[in-house]
């Protein structure tokens, strides 16, 4: 790996409804292999995932492509709150971070996804006049469940508190009705919530590329059955569709941040496939 990689640059683009903060990785040697947006995940996973986000973006920067992270609105030091934030918000934000990127280099376009954040990426991949390039780490098959397990984080606390799963019961009922409830500390709008509720990873017209990851710390582990149904539509796409399991801890729900040196490698392995390029 070439250590030739020019130093991050941070700046904040300009959005509608205020700034996102965003690092660009420029690649290292005369032109970009690829470029590569991050989709972070959601709330606290994304704060767990940061280090694995840059060890990765620097990595793939050193290696000759250009890395584009954003932080959506209402996270980490972009504009707004979190509850200011829809579905519908964040899609738009992956898909000005795409233009961005594909105005400063010419190199074939990815979305780069990370559990929620696959699917960001993939409903953005929809809206992007361009072949769907797709990076997904430990994608969810569909937002139901990623809501689901959010919302347990709130019975988690009420039953500490002496609660039960009528808490989980009433913020269903408060978001059904159009207000914002409190889960872990992050307020949770109803835009946000239907939103995810109905995303799915389905695959966007003109897909190219998909690289599926996913991490078990089990010894013989494979793919989920959830992950196996998931990428039949994919494979049935025409593009060139392919997973790799790998050993490694959970890092974005780990209690200590957590490295997965493993990830990494694969994943430049995989970028750096002659088929990653691909034509524009």
């Amino acid at each position: 790996m070439s250590d030739a990689a020019a130093a991050p640059e941070f700046f904040f683009l300009p959005r509608p409804t205020g700034q996102r903060l965003c690092i660009y990785h420029p690649a290292a040697g005369n032109a970009a292999h690829a470029a590569l947006v991050y989709v972070h995940p959601l709330a606290e996973e994304m704060n767990k995932s940061r280090r694995m986000a840059m060890l990765q973006s620097r990595a793939l920067a050193a290696a000759g492509h250009a890395v584009l992270q954003i932080d959506l609105l209402g996270c980490g030091d972009s504009s707004g709150d979190f509850g200011d934030a829809g579905w519908d918000d964040w899609v738009d934000d992956v898909v000005a971070a795409a233009g961005w990127l594909q105005n400063r280099c010419a190199a074939p376009l990815w979305l780069w996804g990370l559990r929620a954040g696959s699917l960001l990426a993939t409903a953005a991949a929809a809206r992007i006049d361009a072949p769907a390039r797709l990076l997904l780490w430990q994608p969810t098959p569909n937002g139901q469940l990623v809501l689901q397990q959010f919302l347990r984080l709130k019975l988690a606390a009420q039953l500490l508190d002496g609660g039960g799963k009528a808490a989980l019961e009433q913020a269903r009922r408060q978001l059904a009705e159009g207000q914002t409830v409190d889960v872990a500390g992050y307020a949770v709008s109803a835009a946000l919530a239907s939103g995810l509720e109905q995303a799915r990873l389905d695959p966007p017209a003109k897909v190219q590329r998909l690289e599926w990851f996913e991490l078990s710390s089990r010894a013989g582990a494979g793919l989920s059955p959830a992950s196996v149904q998931a990428l039949l539509p994919w494979q049935a796409s025409g593009g060139s569709v392919l997973s790799h399991l790998l050993p490694g801890v959970a890092f974005w729900q780990t209690t200590e941040i957590a490295e997965v040196p493993a990830l990494i490698a694969a994943t430049l392995a995989a970028l750096s496939s002659p088929a990653a390029s691909g034509p524009q």
